[in-house]
């Protein structure tokens, strides 16, 4: 944190970080409660809508890194607002969409926007926080898109399509408005001189931005770290985009499926508060583990049609999910060879590699889903996918004891 600033500006800074989250997670999620309307209405298969939801990922894999760099030259108060306003086109322009190459496209916009939100928050945190603040800070902000989530699932059926015609595309452009105003909120906030003089300081120590990545990437721990978000990215994104389908599926009504669907978020906002918290080097290895055996257990439980295996499965991923993915950046950016300078590349490197199991993890379900006619067979491979996140945990807790 700049010696200058008050300590109450880094919780003014986070307020406007964890609103743009807030956003970033509605965006996110606001397909899966409408998976239904908009394939009935675009005509769309489940494989097709599920390509569509993963679209964003994949243009994220490719300009993750080119975004962190552009954080790190930039700095973090223009950077996000670039950010917010491409995800706020994104959502726009999907209520816009009347076919699938349309509604693609549009989702493609947020993986324009999206790494500048995922890499500019760890590196406000990094810059302003230190010590144990940092994780809990880390954790509050992680609580933005669990409640931009639940807010999406549990009010898209039964408060926002009856008050807005019964339109999906009344909800994209809803969500748009509300971007547009996270990012307004986040100008007004960062209009002090510290945030301005601070901005675009980080910079990567004189280093060619190829140089840096190529010091990272020959990191065996930051590699490892790489290989273990495919894994966190594909488990959850796959399983938060089907979840209310796959509820569907097993019998529940929409509504029921979307309120449901949302226990996980409530879960991890707990979840988010506490575990990252407790996350320090120490501790950090044992949790990670325990969140690895919850995602595993959580896969299981899902495939059962009873409602208290239902329903314990739920909590288990809600823990899951909550701090999978927040340890892992906090863990990477603590590295050796990482540091405050290269935060924005480390964490753009992160996300980039990461989405790669975001795509797949939509997209992958989707197919097996249209293949085998149930989800069963796409939960069985996220439970291997929990168990390979498992024995990664144990070979980098080795790793970084050397």
């Amino acid at each position: 944190m700049p010696s200058e600033a008050p300590p109450w500006y880094r919780w003014v800074l986070l307020s406007g970080v964890w609103l743009q989250y807030a956003a970033f997670g509605l965006v996110a999620t606001s397909l899966a409660p409408l998976t239904g309307l908009i394939e009935s209405d675009l005509k769309l298969t489940h494989a097709e809508m599920g390509t569509t939801m993963g679209a964003w990922q994949l243009v994220y894999i490719v300009s993750a890194i080119p975004c962190g760099i552009l954080l790190d030259k930039l700095g973090p108060r223009w950077a996000l607002i670039i950010g917010s306003l491409l995800i706020a086109l994104s959502v726009f322009t999907r209520g816009t969409a009347d076919n699938f190459f349309e509604l693609i496209l549009a989702v493609m916009l947020f993986g324009l926007g999206g790494p500048i939100i995922s890499a500019g928050a760890p590196k406000v945190i990094a810059e302003w926080f230190t010590g144990s603040s940092r994780g809990m800070a880390m954790g509050i902000y992680m609580t933005g898109p669990a409640i931009g989530g639940l807010v999406s699932l549990t009010m898209t059926h039964s408060v926002l399509l009856p008050a807005l015609d019964g339109a999906w595309q009344n909800v994209m452009f809803l969500w748009a408005g509300v971007t547009v105003f996270a990012t307004i909120i986040w100008l007004i906030l960062t209009s002090h001189p510290l945030m301005r003089v601070s901005s675009g300081s980080g910079g990567t120590g004189g280093l060619p931005q190829t140089r840096v990545l190529i010091l990272l990437v020959k990191e065996p721990a930051v590699l490892l770290v790489l290989i273990m978000s495919i894994g966190v990215f594909l488990f959850n994104h796959g399983l938060n985009n089907w979840l209310p389908e796959l509820l569907r599926s097993g019998g529940m009504t929409l509504i029921e499926a979307g309120y449901w669907a949302a226990i996980p978020t409530v879960i991890g906002l707990a979840g988010s508060l506490l575990i990252p918290r407790l996350a320090t080097p120490e501790r950090r290895f044992p949790i990670l583990t325990g969140l690895s055996v919850a995602a595993a257990l959580a896969s299981v439980l899902l495939q059962f049609q009873a409602p208290s295996l239902m329903f314990t499965g739920l909590i288990l991923q809600g823990i899951a999910r909550s701090s999978l993915m927040t340890i892992l950046v906090l863990t990477l950016v603590e590295l050796p060879g990482v540091g405050q300078k290269h935060v924005g590349v480390a964490t753009g490197l992160f996300f980039s590699a990461a989405e790669v199991g975001g795509v797949l993890g939509p997209m992958s379900l989707g197919l097996l889903y249209d293949w085998t006619n149930e989800f069963n067979t796409g939960l069985f491979m996220l439970t291997g996918v929990a168990v390979m996140i498992f024995l990664g945990t144990l070979r980098l807790k080795m790793l970084c004891r050397t």
